[in-house]
């Protein structure tokens, strides 16, 4: 077969592949969630995959004699689709004592039972990824170790900004399919063609049957009649005989688009926080959770004299405009927002007579990093104390939902007796559903005799901005995600071992092992940092992440260009600027204007993303297989994937003492390293690393 590495010019190619690499990540976790459910809440899966697959393929890329997978790319993926698009899955409202919305408790699961759809999802996404990361470790290794990193980071970032870009613009999936398939034509089946053989004039007849394939299933998805996608949720709607629009998103049911007489008849509780409040001039109403209008209508025919929706998917949120019935966001009276909720009461400095949390549930995890949904911020306790601050002294704060479990309606019952002072009013309705009032002034509003809320004896305790996990009962990591993430484990060991040389080849750089599990737990730390501070939506997600891989590229123009004297330096740097970060407090971000937070939360955040990646490049420059080097750093960045699930036990700030220990751990094993002297041209390292291995004949500017 051809050389890969010479088919293009290298820098060009190995930017190409990075920019694909990422892309065909991030379109995974977003089709992904919207046909398997259960990956909505769990797109950790698909992250990790990702890492497992482009750290095998970095592994396996530096392996003589092996057969590459790069061809088999197209293939891999019209694969996954398939399955994915035959077997879609819907998941239980409840287990585990972690709740999931979005169906009836006793709902049914369609399409294949987790336990397969789980790792066969998982496997099929590694091996995705294994095939386009062995095609970047091959380009890679035949350059220098920084400036192949350089154009790594590059690719990634354009890759990133490439996928948000489309997000804004709302384009479906068969753009993003478009996209992906004119990659793997230019980078993988194009170079295929120079093969005169007959199997090899088949493969390539097979890599574009699954391009087609994959095209298909997108067009199939793009073209379906009512069919919108936000840049979190496939949004669908269908329309009942009594004209009401129902909203479903990622196949779950979600919102419905009535007139309010049609809810005063079948959903009375909408009107409750308006029955609740104390009589008075309603001069100004915040809905958080807008989503079509019905909130809004409804304060607007209580004669509300401004209104601030606030709805966090701009596609929801033109629904309303276009449909609702009522046409509450035509009326001068209001203003919409497209902001996540704790964001635009941290921004705005109005006072409310009634500020409402409406069915503020959003189906969705953050990003791929994290267990954050995009409401975690927004019944913490700090949050309802923000919330408090903006009522005026008559204030009334509600908010509703099927909560499903009498205990989380106690938990937010509890939250805010704690935070007003006062036990709230409590009015539960068909089982599920709860509204809940509090007010400024003990006793201001007007709750049904009977309804005022007595705390019981197991009352959880509230969620807060350190562990902002509403729905997990107790400090606990559920069952479903033991498993899950043994899964993980479990195939993760088994593929090293079997198809990328061993876990030998990776404990030669325990090292830079344990940098990619402390550097994975570190961002994933920043992440729902900048999320709480300035809003869970996309669009800060893709900047915050933008922003990491800026301060790595900075990195490594510095690490080029310097080399500290002394081996101590940095390892004290990346601990003192890791104490920072332990010690500034969120609570006191929030509290400094939206300018300077954005300054010194920047500051702190990247800092130690800046201090890590300078120890990383200053030792990844030195090493004798880069392919392998970096194999093992992003399988550290899959286990340290895993590894953040322990926020759930103790909360994201301790995240950052794990990040201490593992980098304490990896400057411990780098000096053993150090101790052994393995010459560079070692028996072992040429295995890893073979003569085809070419270097930039350029004198390395720092004289490595």
């Amino acid at each position: 077969m051809p050389d890969l590495a010479s088919s293009r010019p290298a820098a060009v190619r190995l930017f190409a592949l990075c920019f694909t690499m990422l892309f065909v990540e991030l379109a995974l976790i977003r089709w992904l969630g919207s046909n398997v459910v259960f990956v909505s809440y769990f797109s950790n899966l698909v992250l990790l995959g990702s890492f497992l697959g482009i750290g095998i393929g970095f592994l396996r890329a530096g392996r003589p004699g092996v057969r590459p997978w790069a061809p088999f790319a197209p293939i891999g993926l019209a694969l996954l689709m398939i399955f994915v698009t035959v077997l879609p899955v819907r998941v239980n409202a409840e287990q585990d004592g972690l709740i999931f919305f979005g169906g009836s408790k006793n709902a049914m699961l369609t399409g294949a039972p987790i336990w397969v759809t789980l790792p066969l999802i998982f496997i099929m996404v590694a091996f995705v990824l294994a095939t386009i990361g062995e095609s970047v470790a091959r380009v890679f290794g035949a350059m220098p170790p920084l400036r192949a990193y350089r154009l790594d980071v590059l690719g990634s970032l354009a890759g990133i900004g490439a996928f948000t870009l489309l997000s804004f613009l709302g384009a479906p999936p068969i753009v993003w399919g478009l996209v992906v398939a004119a990659l793997f034509l230019w980078l993988i089946v194009v170079p295929s063609l120079d093969r005169s053989t007959r199997n090899g004039l088949l493969l390539v007849g097979v890599q574009a049957a699954s391009l087609v394939v994959m095209l298909g299933v997108l067009l199939h998805a793009t073209v379906q009649p009512d069919t919108s996608w936000s840049p979190y949720y496939q949004v669908e709607r269908h329309t009942a005989d009594d004209d009401t629009i129902h909203v479903f998103v990622n196949g779950l049911p979600h919102q419905a688009i009535q007139s309010i007489e049609q809810r005063q008849d079948a959903e009375p509780f909408y009107f409750e926080p308006h029955k609740v409040r104390a009589p008075g001039p309603l001069d100004d109403v915040l809905v958080v959770g807008a989503g079509n209008g019905t909130d809004v209508a409804i304060a607007l025919a209580n004669d509300a004299r401004h209104v601030d929706a606030v709805e966090i998917d701009p596609v929801l949120l033109g629904l309303g405009k276009r449909l609702h019935p009522d046409r509450p966001y035509q009326d001068d009276r209001v203003d919409a927002h497209v902001n996540d909720g704790r964001a635009f009461l941290q921004q705005s400095d109005r006072r409310y007579d009634l500020i409402v949390f409406a069915l503020p549930d959003s189906l969705t995890l953050v990003s791929g990093q994290s267990s954050l949904r995009l409401e975690s911020y927004l019944f913490t306790k700090e949050a309802m104390a923000t919330a408090r601050r903006h009522l005026t002294p008559d204030g009334t704060f509600a908010m509703y939902n099927y909560y499903r479990s009498d205990w989380l309606v106690d938990r937010l019952a509890g939250t805010l007796d704690e935070t007003f002072g006062h036990a709230p009013c409590v009015q539960r309705q068909g089982g599920s559903l709860a509204v809940m009032t509090a007010t400024r002034v003990e006793g201001a509003d007007r709750c049904p005799s009977g309804d005022r809320w007595n705390r019981p004896s197991s009352t959880p305790a509230p969620a807060t901005d350190d562990h902002p996990f509403l729905y997990l009962r107790n400090p606990s990591i559920p069952t479903i995600y033991l498993t899950t993430l043994g899964m993980i484990l479990l195939v993760s060991l088994v593929s090293i071992q079997r198809v990328s040389g061993g876990i030998g080849s990776v404990a030669r750089y325990g090292d830079l092992f344990l940098m990619g599990v402390a550097f994975l737990l570190l961002e994933t730390k920043n992440v729902v940092q900048f999320a709480l501070l300035f809003g869970t939506t996309w669009l800060v997600n893709a900047l915050v992440f933008a922003a990491i891989l800026v301060a790595v590229l900075a990195a490594i123009e510095v690490a080029d260009r310097w080399r500290p004297s002394r081996s101590w330096v940095l390892p004290v740097a990346l601990f003192a600027t890791l104490t920072v970060a332990y010690l500034v407090d969120s609570s006191w971000l929030l509290g400094l204007e939206y300018w300077p937070r954005f300054a010194v939360a920047a500051l702190v955040a990247f800092a130690p993303i800046f201090v890590a990646n300078l120890i990383f490049a200053d030792r990844f420059r030195d090493t004798a297989s880069s392919t392998t080097a970096f194999g093992a750093n992003l399988l550290g960045a899959m286990v340290g994937g895993v590894l953040e699930y322990g926020a759930l036990l103790v909360g994201y700030r301790a995240l950052l003492i794990a990040v201490a220990v593992l980098y304490l751990a990896a400057f411990l094993a780098r000096r053993r390293i150090d101790g052994r002297h393995a010459p560079v041209s070692s028996p072992d390292i040429e295995l890893i690393d073979p003569p085809r291995t070419v270097r930039d004949p350029d004198p390395d500017p720092v004289g490595t």
